[in-house]
């Protein structure tokens, strides 16, 4: 073995490292609204080119959730999640840290992990008693489940009068209608039909109808409620678009209230 070549291999990779770091990191046009990195880009998926953070991960649909929660006086974090119960859906990390510290009660639940607080059915939460939350987020669940119709029921019986859904569903461009066939079992034919092996569905426009007709009222945000250079500065939108057919170019976040007299 010939140290000084295994040497120099070491310097040079970590010469790279160095120089890729300070690239990345200058001149500052982005930053993350959920965790506060700054830099040039964001890093990429095999979906979308530089729309995650590369500190906490956060999509472009965490950053419009946490958007309107920071900017919007109607959907505040005041007004939504502040001293509020919580029941969080699969929780993603990036999001976990927004919303624990903020809620009177945090609750996390899954239907197959084991590290959360309920091993819950979202489509049969019997459990949970009606009213029992003021939110309820789910972000890309609904699009795994089989009977989304009867959970979206459920969240909507659990949830307290003028409590919050806040939800997130992978929707094809420019599709007025959802697109399912339970006919297709295969991990292959699903990933084919439906962007990924182990989705159901893929939603179209006719989602906020889906919420409406179980009794919310719905608001869907996305990057034109937002000023140009926030959506720019926070990548609320994806500076390049995705050439993938199934691709979610479009983000937005659904926010489904329970009427008072729901």
């Amino acid at each position: 073995m010939n140290l000084s070549n295994d040497l120099g291999r070491r310097i040079v990779r970590k010469g790279m490292r160095l120089a890729h770091t300070v690239w990345t990191a200058y001149p500052k046009l982005r930053e993350c609204n959920v965790c506060g990195w700054e830099g040039r880009r964001f890093d990429s998926d095999e979906w979308h080119p530089f729309t995650i953070c590369p500190n906490c991960r956060s999509q472009v649909r965490h950053r419009l959730m946490v958007g309107a929660l920071a900017d919007r006086d109607d959907l505040s974090y005041a007004r939504i999640i502040d001293g509020k119960t919580i029941l969080h859906f699969a929780p993603e990390p990036v999001l976990q840290n927004v919303l624990a510290d903020r809620a009177a009660k945090y609750v996390t639940a899954d239907f197959l992990r084991d590290n959360v607080d309920l091993r819950l059915d979202i489509s049969d939460m019997h459990p949970v008693g009606s009213n029992s939350f003021d939110v309820v987020v789910a972000c890309d669940v609904l699009e795994h489940v089989p009977d989304d119709r009867r959970a979206m029921r459920e969240i909507h019986r659990i949830l307290s009068p003028n409590g919050y859904a806040i939800l997130t569903v992978p929707q094809k461009d420019h599709s007025a209608l959802t697109y399912e066939d339970s006919s297709l079992v295969t991990p292959a034919e699903r990933e084919r039909a439906f962007g990924q092996w182990d989705h159901l569905r893929i939603y179209g426009d006719d989602f906020v109808g889906m919420l409406e007709s179980v009794g919310f009222q719905v608001a869907a945000i996305n990057e034109a409620n937002f000023p140009e250079q926030a959506v720019r500065r926070h990548v609320l939108f994806p500076p390049v678009l995705s050439q993938h057919a199934l691709a979610t170019n479009y983000r937005k976040v659904f926010f489904a209230r329970k009427a008072v007299n729901a």
